[in-house]
C-alpha cells in the first residue's frame, strides 16, 4: 500500500480533500476499493472487477468508508469504474428482491382479506363530502371543525377521490392498501442499504442473503393486516416513516459536498416537516430527523434553506388552522385530551396487544440480533482499522491537529449508527407517548406506527456463509508454535502469529454469527405462521373491563357482514335504519335525534312551532358513532357526537378519570337540547331529559368563553374573525368547561335559574 505522502501528491488518488474543501494540504490516506464495494454501494446493485494488485489485507474497508466522510467520496470515485457482476453481487441482491415481494404479497393477501372501513374511517369521508360540496373543510356545514387528527390523510383522499371521481369509500380503501403494502419493501430496501456494509461478512469474501425479519414480525400482526385498509392514516404513517428512512439512510452515505447533496436534503427536510400533518405525534421522528441533518457538516445557507423547506408547509397550514378553526391542534386531540395521563391503561393496552401473540419473543429475538449485528460491526471496524486506519495515522493526527472537537463531533452525526440512534430513539418516544396517554380503545391500533419504527433496523437480517468455510475448522496457531530456533529480537514472528490467530478466528466468529441469526429467523418465522391468526380472548362478543376492542372482529360480529366498506354496510349495524326513517321524518320540521335503548326506536327532542329570529329548523343528530351516523345522513343534518369529535362543547369538557379510553368524554344530552333550542318542556320534551338540567345549561351556555368559543366557528369567517382566532386559539386549546351545568355556572360566576320541579 501506498505511503500517506504518495497518496496525497498522485495526481490520480481517488480520495478528495475533506468535507468542505478546507485543509487542501491535509495528507489523505488510499482507501482500498473491492468488488463488494461496487455491488454494495446501492446495497448490492452495482458490480465489481477483483483487482489482482491488491491483497486479502487491502480488500473490503467498509468499516471506515461508512463514518469517514473522506472515505465515502473515496469509494464512490472507485466504484464509477467497477462494472461486473459476481456471486457476492447477485446473491444479496437475489435474496432481498425475492424476499421483499414475497413478503409484500402476503402481506396484500392479508390486507384485502381483512378489508374494510371502520366507523372512525368514515368520518373523514364526511369532511371530503363537504369539500366537493363547496362548504370547506368542515364536518357540518356552518361550522368550522377539524374533525379528522390527520390533515394529510383528509387532503390526499380528496386528491386521489378528484382525479379518479370514485366511491369515496372505495377510494379509502384502496389509498390505505398501496401505502401500507408499498411500505414494507422501501422500509427493507432502507435497512439494505443501512446493512450494505456486512455484505461478505467480516472477512469480505463471503455470501450474504438479506432475509427479512423485522417485516415479518409486522406483517404477522392481525392488527396490522386490519389497519393496512380501515380507512385511517396507519397506511399512510407507516408509508411516510418507511420513505424518510430511506432518505435519511441514503444521506448517512452521502458526502456533504458531493454531487447532487443539496437538492437531496432539501428533499429529506420536506418529507421530514410533513410529520405533523401525517399525525401530530410523529413531529418527535420528523423533529430529531431534522436536528440530526441541521447539527451534521453543513453550510449556513443550506441550513436555513432546509429549515424554510421543512417548515413552510406545516407552518403555513398551522396558521390556516388557528384562524380557521380556532385552535391550535385538531379537534379530535381536544377531544381525547392529548395532555392527559393514563399510565395503568397504557401499560394495560401494551399487554393488550403483546398477549396474545406472544410478541415478546419476536421482538426479544429483534433486539438480540440488533446485538449480534453491532458486535459483527465493531469486529470488522477493529479489522479494517489494521488494514487501512493504522496506515492514515499521520493523516489522522494532522486532522485532530487542524478540527476543533466540535467539527468533529459534527462529522460523526453523519453515520450509519447515528441514525440508528435517532430512529430507534423516536420509535421509542413514540410508544411512551402512548402509553402514557392510556393507548386506544382499538386494539393494538396506535402502537403499530411505534413498534414499525423499532423495527426498521432489523427489517431485513444479513445472514453470510463465510467464503472460506474450511478455515472456520481449522485450528489456530498456538501461542508457544515456534520451531525457529533464531532469535526473533524485533517480534516479526510473534506479530505475524498474531495476525494468524485472528485470521483464523475471523471465519468461526462470522459462521457463529450466521447461525445465531439464522436460528432467529428460523424462530421468528415459525413464530409467525402459528401466531397470525390469534385473536383477543372475546373479540367481536364484548368489550370488557379494559375497553379495547378488536374493532373489525367487534363490526363484521354486530352486522353479520365479513367485509363492511361502505356506508350502506354500516346500515345493518343497530339503530341506523331507524335514524335514517326518523331523519326523513323529521327534516322538514328540525329536532334533535337521540339514542334510545331500543335498537328500532329513536327519541326526537322536537323544535318550537314558533321559532326565535335567526334560528333555523335543522336536524341534529346527537350519537357516539360518528361515521356510519354521518355518512348514511344529509349534509344538511347536523351530525355530532357526546365524545367532541365533531362537537367543540363536547370536546372541551374535562376527562372522566374512570372513563372508557378514547370514550372518556360524555357530555348530557340536555347541554346539544339546550344549544339547538329545542323545546325544553315536557311533554314535547322526551320523558328521560330533566327540565331543570336543560334550563341550567341554556344559563350555562352564556359564559363569556363558551359563547367566544362558539364565535369561533360559528361566526361569519372574515379577516377580522381571522385575527381574533389566531390570538384566542391559545386559550382554546385549554380551555375547558364542567359537563355537570350548576358546577359549570359556579365556574363561570352566573346565577342557578330557579327550579321548574322543586324537590
Amino acid at each position: 500500500m501506498p505511503s500517506p505522502e504518495q497518496s496525497s501528491s498522485g495526481s490520480d488518488d481517488p480520495v478528495h480533500d475533506s468535507p468542505g474543501g478546507a485543509h487542501d494540504d491535509a495528507p489523505t490516506t488510499r482507501i482500498p476499493v473491492t468488488a463488494d464495494d461496487a455491488a454494495t454501494e446501492r446495497f448490492g446493485v452495482g458490480t465489481a472487477v477483483e483487482d489482482d494488485s491488491q491483497t486479502d489485507a487491502d480488500t473490503d474497508a467498509y468499516g471506515s468508508v461508512d463514518d469517514d466522510p473522506r472515505a465515502r467520496e473515496s469509494a464512490g470515485t472507485g466504484l464509477a469504474r467497477l462494472r461486473t457482476w459476481g456471486p457476492r453481487q447477485w446473491v444479496p441482491v437475489a435474496s432481498f428482491v425475492i424476499g421483499a415481494a414475497t413478503v409484500a404479497t402476503f402481506f396484500a393477501i392479508g390486507a384485502w382479506q381483512r378489508r374494510w372501513i371502520a366507523d372512525d374511517g368514515l368520518i373523514v369521508l364526511r369532511t371530503l363530502r363537504n369539500l366537493f360540496a363547496g362548504n370547506g373543510p368542515v364536518f357540518n356545514v356552518g361550522e368550522r371543525v377539524e374533525a379528522n387528527t390527520s390533515t394529510a390523510w383528509t387532503y390526499l383522499l380528496w386528491f386521489w377521490a378528484w382525479i379518479t371521481d370514485g366511491q369515496l369509500e372505495y377510494v379509502a380503501l384502496w389509498v390505505a392498501l398501496v401505502l401500507s403494502v408499498a411500505a414494507i419493501p422501501i422500509a427493507m430496501y432502507g435497512t439494505a442499504r443501512l446493512l450494505r456494509t456486512r455484505l461478505g461478512g467480516l472477512d469480505g469474501a463471503g455470501f450474504t442473503l438479506l432475509l427479512p425479519f423485522g417485516a415479518i414480525i409486522y406483517i404477522a400482526l392481525p392488527p396490522a393486516r386490519d389497519f393496512a385498509t380501515s380507512g385511517l392514516e396507519n397506511g399512510l404513517c407507516i408509508f411516510w416513516v418507511a420513505v424518510l428512512w430511506c432518505q435519511l439512510v441514503a444521506w448517512s452515505r452521502r458526502t456533504p459536498d458531493g454531487r447532487g447533496a443539496t437538492a437531496a436534503n432539501l428533499v429529506l427536510a420536506f418529507t421530514a416537516g410533513l410529520a405533523p400533518l401525517v399525525r401530530p405525534e410523529l413531529t418527535v421522528l420528523g423533529g430529531l430527523v431534522l436536528l440530526l441533518v441541521l447539527a451534521a457538516p453543513s453550510t449556513w445557507w443550506r441550513r436555513i434553506a432546509m429549515v424554510v423547506v421543512a417548515g413552510v408547509l406545516p407552518v403555513g397550514y398551522q396558521i390556516f388552522r388557528m384562524g380557521y378553526y380556532g385552535l391550535l391542534v385538531p379537534n379530535p386531540a381536544v377531544a381525547k385530551d392529548a395532555s392527559g395521563a393514563k399510565w395503568h391503561q397504557g401499560f394495560v393496552y401494551l399487554g393488550n396487544l403483546f398477549g396474545p401473540y406472544v410478541l415478546v419473543l419476536p421482538v426479544v429475538l429483534a433486539l438480540v440480533a440488533g446485538v449480534v449485528l453491532i458486535v459483527g460491526n465493531r469486529l470488522r471496524a477493529d479489522r479494517d482499522d489494521v488494514a487501512v486506519v493504522g496506515a492514515g495515522d499521520a493523516a489522522a493526527d494532522a486532522d485532530r491537529g487542524r478540527f476543533a472537537r466540535l467539527r468533529g463531533w459534527s462529522e460523526r452525526l453523519q453515520s450509519p449508527t447515528a441514525v440508528v440512534v435517532v430512529v430507534v430513539l423516536a420509535g421509542f418516544i413514540g410508544g411512551v407517548y402512548w402509553l402514557r396517554q392510556g393507548g386506544d380503545f382499538m386494539h393494538g391500533r396506535v402502537l403499530l406506527v411505534p413498534l414499525f419504527i423499532l423495527l426498521l433496523p432489523v427489517m431485513i437480517l444479513p445472514i453470510t456463509v463465510p467464503g472460506h468455510l474450511r478455515a472456520a475448522f481449522r485450528r489456530a496457531p498456538a501461542a508457544d508454535d515456534d520451531t525457529d530456533d533464531t532469535d526473533d529480537t524485533d517480534g516479526t514472528e510473534d506479530a505475524a502469529r498474531a495476525a494468524d490467530r485472528a485470521a483464523a478466528r475471523r471465519p468461526r466468529l462470522q459462521l457463529a454469527g450466521s447461525v445465531a441469526l439464522a436460528a432467529m429467523w428460523v424462530t421468528t418465522l415459525v413464530w409467525a405462521i402459528t401466531s397470525h391468526q390469534n385473536v383477543l380472548p372475546n373479540a367481536g362478543i364484548d368489550i370488557g373491563r379494559s375497553g379495547i376492542v378488536d374493532e373489525r372482529r367487534f363490526y363484521v360480529t354486530n352486522m353479520g357482514i365479513e367485509n363492511p366498506v361502505t356506508a350502506k354496510d354500516y346500515l345493518d349495524y343497530p339503530r341506523m335504519h331507524a335514524m335514517v326513517e326518523k331523519i326523513d321524518e323529521y327534516r322538514t320540521q328540525g329536532g334533535v335525534i337521540l339514542p334510545s335503548f331500543n335498537y328500532d326506536e329513536w327519541y326526537v327532542a322536537k323544535l318550537p312551532t314558533v321559532m326565535l329570529p335567526g334560528a333555523k329548523r335543522q336536524v341534529t343528530v346527537y350519537f357516539l358513532n360518528l361515521g356510519m351516523t354521518s355518512m348514511n345522513a344529509p349534509l344538511d343534518v347536523r351530525v355530532i357526537d357526546q365524545m367532541g369529535l365533531a362537537y367543540p362543547l363536547a370536546a372541551h369538557t374535562k376527562r372522566l378519570e374512570d372513563g372508557r379510553i378514547g370514550h372518556d368524554k360524555v357530555l348530557q344530552s340536555e347541554w346539544v337540547v339546550a344549544e339547538s333550542g329545542a323545546y325544553p318542556r315536557k311533554p314535547v320534551l322526551p320523558g328521560y331529559l330533566d327540565e331543570d338540567t336543560v334550563r341550567q345549561t341554556q344559563v350555562a351556555l352564556t359564559c363569556p368563553q363558551t359563547r367566544d368559543r362558539f364565535a369561533s366557528f360559528e361566526g361569519p369567517w372574515t379577516f377580522a374573525r381571522f385575527k381574533h382566532n389566531l390570538v384566542q386559539s391559545f386559550d382554546f386549546n385549554s380551555y375547558r368547561i364542567d359537563r355537570n351545568p350548576q358546577y359549570e355556572l359556579q365556574r363561570c360566576g352566573l346565577p342557578i335559574p330557579p327550579r321548574i320541579n322543586p324537590r
